[in-house]
């Protein structure tokens, strides 16, 4: 097997378990590398906030699409896909495992399946945007739900960004369908997936101690260094869950105990809607994300596939 795709919720072990997995191959005389697939850690600077891997805590083995973006780029998932797909031939050209690592479900699917995303259109966009800032993300949803109402579902009501894209391609396409992602995805190449799981109640009490630690190791420190290369203006990145909470604790527009209450929140509900996203990859195998003596011996039956 020359790609494995390991997923899961935010807290499960993901990174960890890649490195695992880079060892295994290792030991039967293969070569593993990581291709990131966490939408926050493609941004330089975002570090604490999205428990990205030091370099030396990456234990020798290549990590790709890691600090590729400024504070100020838009993370684009089209974008995304061309560049982790050449990541991933490049990895395989060179006869070795190619390891896509991150809990974006949206990123993760458009690399493993056929996604085609359909064109722009500036002055739609530019619109829509607009409309947005005047009207706010939970109309613009219930305008979404009236013409498709499972595209609908699929696309958190607080998330502006991808219901003013739904809500364009079906616009430039005339299509509501044209939005949706598909229920029977087509392989993009050979795969395999490993989803890791974590009892619900571990998850959250680990998720709300990792927010605090996030504050203990800097974070706002992490945050007023990166106000100055333009974090404010940043599309995405300046609404990613701890750097949006620790941004209005440094204009003190909120406490600190306010700050990390609502980013434990915004934690454990993302955790949530991943658990849902991957749900879906019916063909995943799937790990106890705490069990070491099954997560073991599913290294080694990896590690043998070819």
């Amino acid at each position: 097997m020359t790609l494995i795709a390991v997923v899961g919720a935010t807290g499960t072990g993901k990174s960890d378990f890649a490195l695992d997995l880079a060892e295994a191959f290792a030991r039967v005389g293969r070569t593993a590398e990581v291709v990131n697939a966490d939408a926050m850690q493609l941004y330089r600077g975002m570090d604490i906030g999205t428990a990205k891997l030091s370099l030396d805590e990456r234990l020798g083995v290549p990590h790709h699409l890691l600090d590729v973006l400024d504070v100020t780029d838009e993370a684009s998932v089209a974008a995304y896909q061309r560049d982790a797909r050449a990541s991933i031939d490049d990895i395989i050209g060179r006869d070795r495992v190619a390891l896509l690592v991150g809990g974006s479900g949206l990123y993760v699917s458009s690399v493993i399946h056929d996604f085609r995303f359909p064109g722009t259109d500036a002055v739609v966009r530019a619109r829509l945007e607009a409309e947005l800032v005047e009207l706010g993300a939970g109309l613009l949803h219930a305008r979404l739900r009236e013409i498709d109402p499972e595209t609908a579902a699929g696309v958190d009501a607080a998330n502006g960004r991808r219901i003013v894209r739904a809500l364009e391609v079906i616009e430039v396409t005339g299509e509501p369908k044209a939005a949706r992602l598909p229920d029977e995805p087509v392989a993009w190449r050979r795969h395999r997936i490993v989803h890791l799981r974590a009892d619900r109640a571990q998850l959250v009490e680990r998720l709300d101690a990792r927010v605090v630690r996030m504050w203990h190791d800097g974070l706002v420190d992490e945050v007023r260094d990166l106000v100055p290369l333009g974090l404010e203006r940043g599309v995405t990145a300046r609404r990613a869950i701890g750097y949006a909470q620790a941004l209005a604790e440094l204009q003190e527009r909120t406490t600190r105990d306010d700050a990390i209450a609502e980013t434990q929140q915004l934690t454990r509900t993302y955790a949530r809607r991943q658990v849902g996203w991957f749900r879906r990859y019916r063909d995943a195998v799937e790990l106890d994300a705490t069990d070491t003596v099954v997560k073991g011996r599913q290294l080694a039956l990896l590690a043998a596939i070819d």
